[in-house]
């Protein structure tokens, strides 16, 4: 198994946490010197950079949060003037103003450093043909993960996103080995090949690295029997520096975060204090190396749980688990917290259930209400009315005990729920409207 880095990679902890302090100390001088936003920051919450003596001392540093972005739009947040940056990425601004990011010749080296990284760590090598089908623009995943793959040497299919049929024919016709996508995109071109008696041995796809939405292990299963791949986690955001944050090793343990670029913290989300090594909550990251776009403790709203044991692989970075959803989406429906990968979990165990379904949340009589609807295959969907019912119920008791809260089931025919060629919508509530 290839380690991209080892002398980083598989560093000795004490050596490690040197070299965080010592990158920390850099970047808070940085950053207070540079940004209006963190100067102010720091001076309400009494701190200064000089203030930090000892790593456990961030804790006492302010957060970053997504509306520190939006206030200083577009370049309030950049710490280089601007003819310094050579690279602007930015989110969609589906909630309102977009967020923008920079990066300098440097962000842009060390982004495509890390990126190798993580995709070595998932198996990719230089004979590898990698079909990426995120969509080129504004988003940084397809970018970061362009670039890195060149790094390790390996021939790269600029694909983007949208035109499934095509997707399948490059695939096939260009042999490609590696495929980059979301993991609902994966099963939507496996519902495609399945739709079209393709069998997934006419491709040569031999492993999938997926992100940009949190995906259950049950998810994984699915796409890896149905195309035929091993299936690997990836995290990044563009806040922070896009995809190449962390990513899985082929142990599938857990995504190792390169920590002598970020220190990850697990915090209380309600109470913002930073929670003891195992414990569940939202992931903060701080950024070490990054010049024209320093965070400092931003706040992902990312749910998850850190583990500091070294990995089997030999990488002695921590891993972080999979996301179990994220604060700022998290569903509580009768004072229960519901994530709707939870629901996910027990869909992909019912046999029958398509791995396609939508949670309406709606309030009818002061009262939440949420109900799943979930495609079926057509043997159930066309089944007599009493067996529907039965079905109907069992799926209902199951996510009844698995979650604690009573969810109606409707039962809905195949390729129904809409198909993205991005992140899923899993989730309309309507209680907001």
């Amino acid at each position: 198994m290839t380690i991209w880095n080892p002398m980083r990679e598989c560093m000795a902890r004490p050596q490690l946490e040197r070299l965080q302090l010592t990158s920390l100390r850099s970047t808070l001088e940085r950053a207070y010197r540079s940004v209006t936003c963190y100067q102010n920051k720091f001076w309400e919450a009494g701190v200064a950079p000089e203030d930090l003596r000892e790593l456990g001392d961030l804790a006492h540093f302010p957060f970053t949060t997504k509306e520190d972005l939006r206030l200083n739009y577009p370049y309030g947040m950049f710490a280089v003037p601007l003819r310094e940056v050579v690279r602007i990425h930015s989110s969609s601004g589906t909630t309102g103003k977009p967020t923008v990011v920079g990066y300098t010749h440097n962000d842009l080296n060390t982004w495509t450093e890390l990126v190798s990284r993580m995709m070595s760590a998932a198996g990719v090598t230089a004979d590898d043909i990698v079909h990426i089908a995120f969509g080129y623009g504004l988003f940084t995943g397809a970018f970061g993960l362009h670039y890195g793959a060149e790094r390790i040497g390996a021939s790269v299919i600029p694909m983007s996103s949208g035109n499934t049929e095509k997707q399948v024919m490059i695939m096939q016709d260009y042999q490609s080995s590696a495929l980059v996508c979301t993991p609902s995109y994966a099963l939507t071109l496996a519902d495609y090949l399945q739709k079209k008696g393709i069998s997934a041995d006419t491709l040569k796809l031999r492993v999938g690295l997926f992100g940009a939405e949190p995906w259950s292990e049950e998810m994984r299963r699915e796409v890896e029997a149905r195309l035929g791949i091993i299936a690997i986690d990836n995290y990044g955001l563009s806040e922070v520096m896009g995809p190449g944050v962390a990513g899985e090793c082929q142990h599938k343990c857990g995504m190792h975060i390169f920590e002598d670029h970020f220190i990850p913290e697990i915090i209380n989300p309600e109470t913002g204090k930073v929670l003891p090594a195992g414990a569940a909550g939202e992931l903060v990251l701080t950024t070490l190396t990054k010049e024209a776009f320093p965070m400092i403790r931003y706040r992902t709203r990312d749910i998850t749980r850190l583990h500091y044991e070294p990995c089997v692989c030999g990488r002695t970075m921590v891993r972080m688990e999979k996301t179990m959803g994220r604060s700022d989406d998290m569903l509580i429906i009768k004072g229960v917290n519901v994530f709707p990968t939870q629901i996910e979990e027990i869909l992909f165990q019912v046999e029958g259930c398509e791995p396609h379904y939508q949670l309406i949340v709606d309030r009818k009589e002061h009262m939440d209400t949420l109900e799943v609807q979930v495609e079926v295959n057509e043997t159930i969907f066309f089944d007599e009315m009493k067996r529907q019912r039965e079905f109907v119920s069992m799926v209902e008791k199951h996510i009844a005990t698995a979650v604690g809260v009573r969810a109606k089931v409707k039962l809905v025919e195949p390729s129904s729920i809409p198909r993205s060629e991005g992140k899923a919508k899993r989730v309309i509530d309507r209680r907001r409207i």
